[in-house]
């Protein structure tokens, strides 16, 4: 369900978790979904009650407001996630957490997307 990870340029790790333990973060505690992707991506569907923040615009956000959250991104496969995971648990100095295998992943468990609302 959980594995650890980090790159070598962030010193605090964040969390990759599988779509299974996202659908139950999701079901029992207040959690932030971030969908890192472009907007070309997003506009096919996204999570249910997720935000976009395109994964070049991450460094510019402030998510001091949200930083006792669950924050968990995602992005197509997982790649561009981590990064956004890596960074902004560095920046708060809290735990993130990282969708394993994207939303490709949650397709397969057969979770629910919703319409992209801009």
């Amino acid at each position: 369900l959980y594995s650890s990870a980090a790159s070598d340029v962030y010193k605090r790790q964040y969390l990759d978790i599988d779509a299974s333990a996202v659908m139950a973060m999701m079901a029992n505690e207040k959690v932030r979904l971030i969908d890192v992707r472009n907007l070309d991506e997003v506009v096919r569907g996204i999570l249910p009650n997720a935000i976009h923040i395109t994964l070049s615009l991450i460094p510019d956000q402030d998510f001091e407001p949200i930083a006792n959250e669950k924050i968990i991104f995602y992005c197509h496969s997982g790649i561009r996630s981590a990064q956004a995971a890596a960074f902004v648990a560095d920046k708060l100095d809290t735990q993130t957490y990282n969708l394993r295998g994207g939303i490709l992943a949650w397709g397969r468990e057969g979770f629910p997307f919703v319409e992209y609302q801009s």
